[in-house]
């Protein structure tokens, strides 16, 4: 097995977090997220004890909710105390609602809206992670309003591929992302951030990509960023608080994946950091990591209920499932592989080739192409698709008007629903009744 709280009891049914998933899929139907709680924890835990042994007892671990965002992930976070990275002000609000301190909340993103800069300001939100100068001076004037010194960070790119999917290497001189080093824009707004008022620059944020299973991607652009930082200092006396590498590091998804030992690679980052720094003469700044998918993938499973099971003699065998790309568009935006299941009869022989595909009306619609599952597969029987508690219900969508599924949060033993599935009448709450003026074809809210 490719995750360690997964299991086959003594019916042949796959078990997640200890607990049959025919069960949970009887008892909360199907399509169907489930997430373990108890994994989720101790991952966070993983991190922070890694963290402050290689770094110290001020190293920082920021969540990176974009990976899988809803109120009571906040809660947990809360209660692990760890930091968040948000990226909009819909994860703001989430994490408000759980009564997250915001304090702790990092804001990120390439394009903040004077809107997102002001609600941000207003959810006293500790840090901005700042992409340019145009942001830069947006988030400047705001403050200013408001009588206050805004804490940030500047999002810097150092140039590096981390030899990941291009959609997400974010780390490039050409990224969308960040003020480059190479081309002068990142001391450009240095020096911008370090002049004027109401900001008070707090370090330097980088991200390089993800699904990165080494640490020598994290070792060289922690050497980029020190040799940037120490240019600084010598150019304009500052010295940074804060450094924050961001995050990236993979998960199993199959079996090919490596298994990565983070605590020993963060332990390899923290020796070749403090090297650098004493070769450059500076002072470590406190560093962070911005963990997301390696925090909840492998504590997440879908289910799915099988529907048609269409053979093309010669051809091919297609699998369909009551769910699909609105659950998890991952493999049509990046054909990304997961590991599929029979639920049901965990411990047959899988002979059986196939494609698994969603219900959606698109030929692009699939959850796994030319896999294998256990001979005789029929209508109403139980697959599983491992590994996607990250970017699956984040990513989630109504396409074809298909109502989300609920999230349910396994801990103990026990279960609970932490986001109930969405009902039809959920799909028209956002739509206004309208009726049609004479002689137009502008459709105008009824009054």
């Amino acid at each position: 097995m490719i995750c360690d709280n997964l299991s086959i009891n003594s019916q042949g049914h796959l078990c997640f977090a200890g607990q049959d998933t025919t069960l949970l899929a009887e008892t909360y139907g199907t399509p169907l997220y489930l997430m373990d709680e108890d994994k989720i924890r101790a991952n966070c835990r993983l991190y922070k004890h890694a963290m402050q042994q290689a770094f110290g007892k001020r190293a920082r671990v920021l969540y990176a909710g974009k990976a899988a965002a809803f109120r009571h992930m906040y809660t947990i976070m809360k209660e692990e105390g760890m930091g968040i990275d948000v990226v909009s002000a819909g994860e703001i609000y989430t994490a408000v609602a759980a009564g997250f301190p915001m304090a702790q909340a990092y804001f990120h993103g390439n394009n903040k809206t004077d809107a997102d800069i002001s609600f941000a300001m207003d959810h006293g939100v500790g840090y901005f992670v700042v992409d340019n100068q145009e942001e830069l001076e947006a988030i400047r004037r705001q403050a200013a309003v408001r009588g206050i010194e805004q804490q940030v960070l500047l999002r810097l790119t150092p140039g590096i591929d981390p030899h990941t999917f291009a959609a997400v290497a974010t780390g490039k001189v050409d990224s969308k992302f960040g003020s480059a080093i190479e081309t002068g824009q990142a001391e450009a707004i240095t020096a911008a951030a370090l002049s004027g008022s109401h900001i008070r620059l707090v370090g330097f944020h980088c991200h390089v990509g993800s699904m990165v299973f080494d640490a020598e991607v994290f070792i060289s652009t922690a050497a980029i960023m020190l040799r940037f930082i120490a240019h600084i200092r010598d150019t304009y006396g500052y010295t940074p608080e804060l450094l924050d590498l961001g995050g990236g590091f993979g998960v199993r998804y199959i079996e090919a994946h490596p298994t990565i030992d983070i605590p020993a690679c963060i332990e390899q980052l923290a020796v070749a950091m403090k090297t650098q720094a004493d070769k450059l003469r500076l002072p470590l700044p406190v560093i962070a990591l911005e963990p997301g998918r390696s925090i909840v993938a492998d504590a997440g499973m879908t289910l799915y209920t099988v529907g048609t099971v269409k053979t093309i003699p010669a051809y091919k065998n297609y699998v369909s499932v009551d769910g699909g790309m609105t659950d998890n568009p991952r493999y049509a935006l990046y054909g990304s592989p997961y590991t599929v299941l029979l639920a049901n009869r965990a411990a047959d022989p899988a002979d059986f080739p196939c494609s698994v595909v969603g219900r959606c009306c698109e030929s692009g619609d699939i959850i796994q192409e030319n896999i294998a599952l256990p001979s005789g597969i029929v209508r109403g029987e139980l697959i599983a698709v491992l590994t996607t508690g990250a970017y699956n219900y984040s990513m989630a969508s109504n396409y074809n008007r298909i109502p989300r599924p609920p999230i349910v949060l396994l801990q103990g033993g026990g279960a609970r629903v932490a986001v109930r599935r969405e009902t039809l009448e959920d799909l028209l709450r956002a739509d206004l009744p309208c009726h049609l003026k004479i002689n137009s074809d502008q459709c105008l809210p009824t009054r």
